[in-house]
């Protein structure tokens, strides 16, 4: 019997920035991208056009929200989301490059002594990614 575990999909809390770093994934990584108001889901801890629901399925799937009012927001510390050798070399070089617009590139995307090449980048709406291949 053959059993498979789907993926984990990172969940963000964003500080009421959903609709924009969700579509800036969506920009950057191609997919479907559905976002579902507070006030179509009847919610009424925030603002009617905040993302109370927001997901990205595609070649990288991350879903996310608008943070209620009181709810913590995303900070990322000794976490990254990797993405080593998920996609050719030229695709994971176009990615960094776009993710690190407006963001921080922690460590440059290059070779490294151990022959592979990766970095690391923290974008604009804070999420810090490992991106890398082999040769």
């Amino acid at each position: 019997m053959t059993h498979t575990t789907p993926a984990p999909l990172i969940y963000v809390s964003f500080p009421g920035t959903a609709r924009e770093a969700l579509t800036f994934y969506a920009d950057i990584f191609g997919g479907e991208l559905m976002l579902h108001t507070y006030e179509e889901f009847s919610r009424t801890d925030g603002p009617g056009q905040a993302i109370a629901h927001g997901m990205l399925v595609g070649p990288v799937s991350l879903a996310g929200s608008d943070a209620a009012t009181g709810q913590k927001t995303v900070r990322m510390e000794g976490a990254m989301l990797s993405l080593l050798g998920t996609a050719d070399a030229d695709v994971l070089r176009e990615w960094f490059d776009k993710l690190a617009v407006d963001g921080n590139v922690v460590d440059p995307l290059a070779e490294k002594p151990w022959g592979a090449c990766d970095g690391q980048v923290i974008d604009r709406h804070g999420l810090h990614w490992l991106i890398g291949y082999e040769h």
